[in-house]
């Protein structure tokens, strides 16, 4: 048995990919948290062909590294392609997956049974949104940005002003 104040084993490195369109607080809160568990952390930005995001990737790693640049155990990345390939690229053996609700838990179960099958040596580990987090979405914050609400509260400042540039409001950082 490990004494209570004992360290926790860490992995060496860790992986947290998504769309990130844009980066909320709630992926700044995994993104702080996975470190706890993990020397370092790779935040790759996915190019999926199937979507049409509002931000190109490149802007969208911008974003991140705008966010989490004070952070060295942070490497933010693009990537296209298989999730694996980039775990095995990296040296990944933790995937980091975020569930706000219950309604995501089926497609993520079944993309870690997918993964794990293509790369039985990457564990998925889901972790659920701090309480102040819960509520945040991309999807839902690009939708009050649209319509000029105040997104200062759900996104960093530079993402705030980014929404406010890109749909032609005053919501952004200033309050709407």
């Amino acid at each position: 048995m490990t004494a209570p104040d004992a360290p926790r084993p860490v992995a060496p490195v860790a992986l947290y990919a998504g769309s990130f369109d844009p980066v909320t607080h709630g992926h700044e809160d995994l993104i702080t948290r996975s470190l706890g568990f993990a020397d370092r952390l790779v935040v790759a930005v996915a190019h999926n062909p199937n979507k049409t995001p509002l931000f190109t990737v490149e802007e969208r790693v911008g974003f991140i590294r705008a966010v989490c640049g004070h952070q060295p155990r942070v490497e933010v990345r693009a990537f296209s392609g298989l999730l694996v390939d980039l775990a095995r690229q990296v040296g990944a053996h933790i995937n980091v997956r975020g569930l706000r609700a219950v309604s995501d838990f089926e497609y993520e179960y079944q993309m870690a049974l997918m993964n794990r099958h293509l790369y039985p040596a990457l564990e998925t580990v889901f972790m659920p949104p701090s309480l102040e987090t819960t509520h945040i979405s991309s999807s839902m914050v690009r939708e009050v940005a649209r319509f000029g609400g105040d997104v200062s509260g759900l996104v960093h400042p530079v993402v705030a002003r980014a929404l406010a540039i890109r749909f032609g409001t005053t919501g952004g950082a200033e309050g709407g």
